[in-house]
């Protein structure tokens, strides 16, 4: 065994002889699991992620040797389950007696992946230093084995190996007993993380008084496995599928066209368990690195309502009646925009990116929120962000506790002010919540909504101008309810 001293590395690329290492086939049938992970989307940290999970199946092609042989699957992602991957040969006698994964991270990822490959190591002048098998890549140097015997080589300036391609991410070696010697096509099948999806929606709100948008639906599928797919068949899995294991495989930036596809080609939806496919009609390139956008559904005019809401205190109901004056007094002063809409299909979750049009100019972003999967026909509520002319005022205007006749009676005048150029109509939304029995004893406008633990009354208020709401509510108890001081 000789040992130099390692310098520097460099990595060229030429063909040699052959390798033992089988490369990924393209074409692979990848299903992709939903993933919000922002460390998958993100456009800088880590190019490469643990989150995210995708079930691949990919066509591999060996040559098999009679007998018990060991091979090397190359291209492989990073972050692999490793006692799911699964080799099988459907026309081929021919079994998998054990396997083992090498993880192609840090500095001898590259390297790594050629584990197995005849690879050829040159020193800082050019002159071959070895050529042989890759044993072993690590921090202490090459493990190279040729004829002449196995070198460890510390000090050298490049490697070149055959094909003119390094492999990209990790590698499994695999102890394989044929029956016969040749040409083989294999299966390998594998759950890995690095790789997910989600919903993205941009609406175009058109100006005027009338609620209604432009929407377009996209899906956005990020790589950050350490590893290549290219003209790969993809299928989009939305839903919430439970992963037992905590670790389980759940850019710069850099966005990736699809492959060209015919027009108007969309996903073709369909039903898988519990949860919603949508399988795209081209294959799909897929760089480590790097985040693709897809239709989802065809661009499309979509009805909407937007509210400016103004809610005070919440749904919380004590375990017994609460008397005391101070409760439940605050008063908020912002009034929030949200945007409703109905579902025109099923839709997955995501972020919903909202633009308004003005008078003059392009539009213009006002807000982002999250749909969750939504089915057909079911609305979909995000907030947009605090209005900017609109204000709120809450003032208790009488309150009054009788405990003999075990009787709470409250009332509240709500002021709401407009500072824009044309009327607007405010929701305010109420919680009686000092016990579970109440009746409204009065208001000045009539409440459009009222159920067990929520007021709302709908106020129209003029440009640069306010309106004012009165109303008041009787708390009731037994005497079982009745609290002790």
């Amino acid at each position: 065994m000789t040992i130099r001293h390692r310098t520097v590395l460099a990595f060229s690329l030429a063909t040699l002889c052959g390798t033992s290492s089988v490369w990924a086939a393209d074409g692979a049938s990848i299903t992709l699991y939903r993933s919000d992970s922002p460390s998958l989307y993100a456009s800088s940290g880590e190019t490469d992620s643990n989150e995210g999970y995708a079930v691949v199946r990919e066509g591999r092609h060996l040559e098999l040797q009679s007998g018990v042989h060991d091979l090397v699957l190359g291209d492989l992602p990073n972050h692999l389950d490793a006692e799911a991957l699964a080799l099988g040969f459907p026309n081929v006698s021919a079994n998998v007696v054990s396997q083992r994964l090498l993880i192609g991270q840090g500095p001898n990822a590259a390297l790594t992946g050629l584990t197995g490959s005849n690879i050829s190591v040159l020193g800082d002048n050019g002159q071959p230093l070895a050529s042989g098998s890759l044993l072993r890549a690590g921090p202490d140097g090459l493990v190279v084995r040729s004829g002449n015997g196995t070198t460890l080589i510390r000090q050298y300036a490049a490697v070149t190996t055959v094909d003119g391609n390094f492999p990209t991410g990790s590698s499994l070696r695999l102890r394989v007993d044929a029956s016969r010697s040749g040409q083989a096509d294999a299966v390998l099948s594998y759950p890995t993380s690095g790789i997910g999806w989600r919903a993205s929606y941009v609406a175009t709100l058109r100006y005027g008084n009338v609620c209604s948008m432009q929407f377009e639906s996209r899906a956005s599928i990020a790589n950050r496995s350490g590893r290549d797919w290219r003209d790969s068949n993809l299928t989009l899995i939305a839903g919430e599928p439970n992963f037992a294991k905590s670790a389980a495989p759940r850019p710069m930036m850099v966005y990736a066209n699809a492959a060209p596809r015919a027009a108007n080609a969309l996903p073709e939806q369909s039903s898988v368990g519990d949860y919603r496919s949508y399988t795209l009609p081209a294959a799909v390139d897929l760089p480590d690195g790097s985040v693709s956008q897809v239709l989802l559904y065809a661009p499309r005019t979509v009805d909407c309502e937007r509210t400016s809401l103004y809610e005070n205190g919440g749904n919380w109901m004590p375990p017994q009646p609460m008397l005391n004056d101070g409760f439940n007094s605050d008063s908020n002063t912002s009034i929030t925009s949200t945007l409703r809409f109905s579902a025109f299909d099923s839709l997955p979750a995501g972020y919903l990116r909202v633009l308004a049009a003005g008078r003059t100019g392009g539009p213009q972003f006002i807000g982002e929120g999250r749909i969750n999967d939504t089915p057909k026909g079911t609305d979909a509520t995000i907030t947009l962000g605090t209005a900017f002319d609109l204000r709120g005022k809450r003032d208790r205007s009488s309150f009054h506790v009788d405990k003999a006749g075990r009787t709470l009676d409250e009332a509240f005048r709500i002021t709401l002010t407009n500072a824009g150029d044309y009327a607007r109509t405010i929701t305010v939304r109420e919680h009686p919540n000092r016990w579970r029995q109440w009746t409204l004893t009065s208001s000045t406008v009539k409440p459009s909504q009222q159920t067990t633990d929520t007021l709302e009354f709908k106020v129209d208020v003029p440009a640069n101008g306010k309106a004012v709401l009165d109303y008041g509510v009787r708390y009731t108890w037994t005497a079982d309810d009745q609290p002790q001081s």
